[in-house]
């Protein structure tokens, strides 16, 4: 991952195309190296993800007569 994921890219996102990227982009950490740049973008990116996956979490909307 050479740049970082930002929260306006992932507001175009589904839950599930969230929890997929989370997954590539975590796969994709494991072949960094400790310190590097790409180390540093894809721990970025994946907070990013993270965040954007618990917003859709607490900001569902609430569906008639509940």
């Amino acid at each position: 991952m050479r740049k970082i994921i930002t929260p306006s890219e992932l507001n175009y996102y589904s839950k599930s195309e969230l929890s997929a990227l989370f997954r590539k982009v975590s796969q994709d950490l494991a072949g960094t190296e400790p310190g590097s740049t790409k180390r540093r973008n894809t721990l970025a990116s994946l907070e990013n993800i993270q965040r954007a996956m618990n917003t859709r979490r607490t900001h569902q909307p609430k569906q008639p007569g509940l």
